[in-house]
């Protein structure tokens, strides 16, 4: 009986605690930024975006370390590779979007001279929701590998 009692107490005390796989995935992750190759030159912003239950609109980026920002997207067209704007990008609920080199991206105008990689540069996700995300991304230099997964260049 006791060990029965002992048990049963152990399966209650195992649905109680939480893992990471049951903890809602933060909105923006792995925020980082590749400086240009050349002074005056723009950078470009890369982060994957979480839906979380009801999914979201990304519909600018900002950050006081840039004139402007602008959400662009590369793909290859024909034997060539082509970059153009995009308005919006779309986060579907319970998915999730990477901005990566070649692909999706934010193109970080007029940056602020003073910034050195090892260092992070503060963006402004605005979302059609009305919802503002604050992340630091890290700064990385031109020819410095992706801080994150497979997305080196």
């Amino acid at each position: 009986m006791r060990n029965g009692i002992i048990a049963a107490m152990m399966v209650l005390l195992a649905g109680c605690g939480s893992t990471a796989g049951d903890e809602a995935a933060e909105p923006v992750e792995e925020a980082w930024v590749r400086l240009p190759a050349v002074d005056g030159r723009p950078g470009a912003a890369y982060f994957t975006l979480n839906g979380g239950e009801a999914g979201d609109v990304l519909i600018a980026v900002d950050s006081p370390a840039a004139a402007t920002v602008e959400l662009h997207e590369s793909r290859i067209e024909g034997e060539a590779m082509t970059m153009r704007p995009v308005e919006a990008i779309e986060v579907p609920a319970d998915g999730s979007v990477t901005l990566a080199p070649r692909g999706l991206h934010a193109m970080l105008f007029g940056l602020a001279s003073d910034l050195e990689p090892g260092g992070t540069l503060p963006l402004n996700l605005r979302f059609d929701s009305g919802r503002d995300v604050q992340v630091d991304a890290r700064i990385v230099g031109a020819g410095d590998p992706a801080p994150f997964g497979e997305a080196a260049e």
